[in-house]
């Protein structure tokens, strides 16, 4: 109605994509992200193994959870290119 069939049905076929997602078709830009968060979760397990404050201990916990995550979005990706 209105000349506005057209909007509706083209806001409908874009697809959101997260910078991320973009980032990771790139082969090299993957590879690079990987290996950096790799060598964060081995700084944040070390940091672990030294022992902290409770505080601190549940917090380097939760930061180990999120890069133990993103690892697995990184295996579930595969670049294209």
């Amino acid at each position: 109605m209105f000349g506005l069939e057209d909007q509706k049905k083209k806001k409908k076929t874009e697809e959101f994509v997260f910078e991320l997602e973009k980032e990771l078709q790139n082969p090299k830009k993957h590879k690079e992200l990987k290996e950096r968060t790799e060598r964060r979760l081995l700084s944040v397990k070390e940091a672990l193994k030294k022992g902290t404050e409770k505080l601190d201990f549940d917090k380097i916990g939760v930061v180990l959870n999120g890069y133990a995550s993103l690892l697995k979005v990184f295996s579930r990706f595969t670049p294209k290119g």
